[in-house]
């Protein structure tokens, strides 16, 4: 064979080589791997005053990756990949919490793959304008108008409550109140005037179990739950959105032994109650369609757990026992709603009987009924553990009920034997508590306070 004819024949073999498959050509990289589906747990903040400014939420979860966006009500909202595939941050605007309302918060991961996970439901409440005390010696309910700069309460009047009322709520919007009957075994509903804060009687009280001691409206202020101390139960109920009468949901779901305090958790999935008899608190999953509760497990608290609160992020909750004169703290599993201890409990005051969480999660107070004070904690945003802020402040006689307002500058306890109610200022940095003067007048025996924006 000639030079030339096998430089063209090997040419050729080499040419042919080169047009096998993966032969002569750069290997492709496999696709890339699919997305997961996200899951969505909790927010940081749960909830908020409308009419603020642009904020950053935070949402809980897995499964996120650096594409993921959060969707506010189903638009997308500018969102940063935090550096965890359990933790991402959007920014919402002021035009979204312009109003009260329920959005609905979901995170969206592209494809490959990918998806929307389950909403979690964010709440936009009112701003407390107004406030209300139970009056357990005459029967009746004190309204005030909320100074939104000094915290002074006004008085605004009363209105005639059942038999012993024990406990008053209002919904996350400002809308309804509800008043605990003791010795008539029943609930009071009644409409809130927006300009005023007057309360109007919805009608006839509407019948719980035995010795209700505690009523609740959960966020998204379409059902309440109250806590019947000698039925050993918790009643539940569907909330008219435009009349705010209350319709029973069924049976009462059982409890422990003498339950004395409910609450519903920030995302509206779970409930709680603490038992003063069995020294547990239970705790119930929420039917987010009919309101239902289905028993979730009992723990260990203290001895006579009084009072019973979840922080605003939904991942922590605490209990006041008054014989043990300690607050119990717990981490709420995300998916289930089960609590586990936090460790050893925290000295309060003396008879500690009511205790709450501020709007921002970072303070908690608990009235003293023997001891006359209110302790201040800091609670650790990782584990949720509460480290005293300093020397209890002294209230009025026998502190029996306190709560803070939603701005979270103010903080009010209802005294039950000097019959008022102490205001405090909250130094936003430390939570430390600083009387704001003089107390302000209630009626015989107030047991129990609430404003409205507040889910107790």
């Amino acid at each position: 064979m000639k030079l030339k004819s096998l430089v063209t024949y090997v040419g050729s073999f080499i040419l042919a080589l080169g047009l096998l498959p993966g032969c002569g050509e750069e290997a492709v990289p496999p696709p890339p791997p699919d997305n997961p589906v996200p899951s969505a747990s909790s927010l940081s903040p749960s909830q908020i005053v409308f009419g603020g400014g642009d904020f950053t939420l935070t949402v809980n979860g897995s499964g996120f990756v650096s594409g993921s966006i959060v969707r506010w009500n189903g638009a997308d909202r500018p969102t940063t990949f935090v550096s965890s595939s359990s933790q991402i941050e959007a920014t919402i605007s002021a035009a979204d919490i312009a109003t009260t309302g329920l959005p609905q918060v979901t995170v969206f991961n592209p494809t490959p793959g990918g998806g929307a996970s389950e909403a979690v439901t964010f709440t936009i409440i009112a701003f407390s304008r107004f406030a209300y005390v139970t009056n357990n010696g005459d029967d009746t309910v004190s309204s005030y108008t909320v100074d939104a700069t000094t915290g002074q309460l006004r008085h605004n009047g009363y209105v005639a409550a059942g038999n012993q009322p024990i406990s008053v709520t209002a919904d996350p919007f400002g809308r309804f109140a509800y008043v605990a009957n003791q010795l008539s075994d029943n609930v009071s509903a009644y409409t809130i005037d927006p300009a005023t804060g007057a309360l109007t009687s919805v009608g006839a009280a509407v019948a719980a179990g035995t010795g209700p001691s505690s009523v609740t409206v959960d966020p998204t202020g379409r059902f309440a739950y109250v806590a019947n101390v000698n039925s050993n139960d918790v009643s539940a109920y569907t909330i008219d959105q435009t009349t705010g009468a209350l319709t029973s949901v069924g049976a009462p779901v059982a409890t422990g032994i003498a339950p004395f305090a409910v609450t519903a958790d920030r995302s509206g999935r779970f409930a709680y109650v603490a038992n003063f008899i069995s020294n547990d608190v239970s705790a119930y999953t929420i039917d987010q369609t009919t309101g239902a509760l289905t028993p979730a497990g009992t723990v260990a608290a203290g001895t006579f757990p009084r009072s019973v609160t979840v922080d605003p992020t939904g991942r922590f909750a605490y209990v006041a026992s008054q014989t043990s004169n300690n607050v119990s703290a717990y981490t709420i599993d995300p998916t289930t709603g089960a609590l586990t201890s936090g460790g050893a409990a925290v000295v309060a005051g003396t008879l500690p009987l009511s205790m709450t969480v501020d709007l921002s999660g970072r303070f908690a107070y608990v009235a003293n009924l023997n001891s006359n004070d209110v302790s201040a904690f800091s609670i650790d945003q990782t584990t949720g553990a509460l480290s005293s802020v300093g020397a209890a402040v002294a209230a009025g006689t026998r502190p029996l009920s306190v709560t803070v307002d939603s701005s979270g500058q103010f903080a009010y306890v209802a005294n039950l034997d000097s019959d008022d109610v102490s205001v405090y200022t909250i130094d936003s940095s430390t939570g430390a508590l600083t009387s704001a003067g003089s107390t302000v007048a209630a009626g015989d025996g107030p047991v129990s306070i609430t404003t409205t924006g507040v889910i107790e």
